[in-house]
């Protein structure tokens, strides 16, 4: 199909209806294209755990038209607290919220995963088709069209498929040769969920270091809840298995591990099992050579995750979205230029905010033993009597994703 402004209109199916999937629906229809996004849960999947925007995500969000209706939906975290197992803080680091240099621990763009996703439905939802309770379980492709087979028995016809589908992307799975395996493994996995908030629960975030590398996080986003996260370091089959099981064998699991770490331990296990929200998830990265394969292209977590410790997974989905849907607006009628241009900007961003994820330093922050834990927190105390976390971050130049920039606009954006 030809626009009236004489550039063809592609027709892109999106599988999965999260941040990036939904960013980059937001800038194609934008751009003159007709959007189906495909998401599997029944529901839009407005839950999930507080993340946060950084560098160039925040000027996405910027561009987007959509900061004010993000600040409006803010979570209050000012700051991170290293405490000990009578709940003593040892060490506050504040948030860097003087508009300058990088963030620190805590992000000045804190927000609930659910509002986030909320707020980019409610700037696509007049413009895209979305298409819930149904998955793409295949497709067939030749250099006209891509056939999309979905889960409930039928098929379609596009231009363009995008996974968006997330870091165990099945998209990615089909588009990769049998047997390769995309992920970079930390050893670390995390269990993370929601239980009623008490009065001795801040707006600091509190983390608490267990022998044995363990390490626990509380932080609260509303009145009612506060948010448990349990994090550990081990390499065993059994760990990266668990993942995959019954979610009430995985609270077994994560009950077991951490049965000895006291705090506020028995509190949180309890309130595990009445949580609206439960997930548990190996920390990886997703390292491909390739984004795309004819008119398939992967996006998001599904091309770039870069974890959780990266504090970019989120700024990495609104950027790469962002730069997908440039060059496919740029070049609608040359879709191998388009992706060949996308996977060209947006890879040293990615090379980036991946390689900042140090294995070693994540080892540090959960020791092993109690004498490697008290030399953390004197440390931490120091280097927060010295004001140093502050300084440095102020006086930052970059931010994580260094002084890579984004593109200009995929699209007009209307002030009306």
């Amino acid at each position: 199909m030809i626009t009236g402004s004489g550039t063809p209109s592609l027709r892109v199916l999106i599988a999965g209806g999260g941040v990036a999937g939904q960013a980059l629906a937001f800038w194609l229809t934008r751009g003159g294209h007709r959007v189906t996004v495909a998401e599997r849960f029944p529901a839009l999947r407005a839950t999930g755990a507080q993340v946060d925007l950084r560098g160039q995500g925040i000027e996405a969000v910027r561009r987007m038209g959509l900061l004010d209706a993000v600040r409006g939906a803010l979570v209050d975290e000012a700051g991170v607290a290293l405490i000990d197992a009578r709940g003593r803080a040892k060490a506050t680091i504040m948030a860097n919220t003087s508009g300058k240099g990088r963030q620190t621990l805590t992000s000045e763009y804190e927000i609930m995963r659910g509002d986030l996703v909320r707020i980019l439905n409610d700037a696509t939802k007049d413009d895209t088709e979305y298409v819930f309770g149904i998955s793409v379980d295949g497709f067939e492709q030749d250099e006209h069209r891509v056939v999309a087979h979905f889960s409930d028995g039928s098929s379609g016809e596009f231009d363009l498929l995008v996974g968006a589908d997330g870091q165990g992307s099945r998209i990615r799975q089909a588009l990769l040769p049998q047997g390769f395996d995309p992920y970079w493994r930390l050893g670390i996995h995390m269990a993370y969920w929601f239980t009623p908030r008490i009065a001795s629960d801040s707006n600091i975030r509190d983390t608490y270091m267990v022998p044995g590398g363990r390490q626990i996080m509380r932080r609260s986003h509303n009145p009612a809840e506060t948010q448990v996260y349990f994090a550990m370091r081990e390499e065993s089959e059994e760990a990266s298995a668990i993942h995959r099981a019954p979610v009430e064998h995985q609270q077994d699991f994560w009950a077991g591990r951490f049965r000895d770490a006291g705090w506020q331990t028995e509190r949180f296990v309890e309130g595990m099992k009445t949580s609206p929200f439960f997930y548990s998830q190996e920390i990886v990265q997703v390292r491909t050579d390739t984004w795309s394969k004819g008119r398939v292209v992967l996006a998001g977590d599904a091309a770039h995750c870069a974890s959780p410790y990266s504090g970019m997974g989120i700024s990495g989905g609104l950027v790469g979205a962002h730069v997908l849907a440039g060059e496919i607006n740029r070049h609608p009628g040359d879709l191998p230029t388009a992706l060949a241009r996308y996977d060209r900007t947006l890879r040293p961003f990615v090379n980036k905010i991946q390689g900042g994820v140090n294995p070693r330093l994540l080892r540090l922050a959960m020791p092993m033993t109690q004498r490697a834990i008290d030399a953390v927190h004197a440390t931490a105390a120091l280097a927060c009597f010295l004001r140093a976390p502050e300084l440095t971050a102020r006086f930052s130049k970059e931010d994580r994703g260094g002084a890579w920039q984004l593109p200009a606009n995929p699209a007009p954006i209307s002030t009306a």
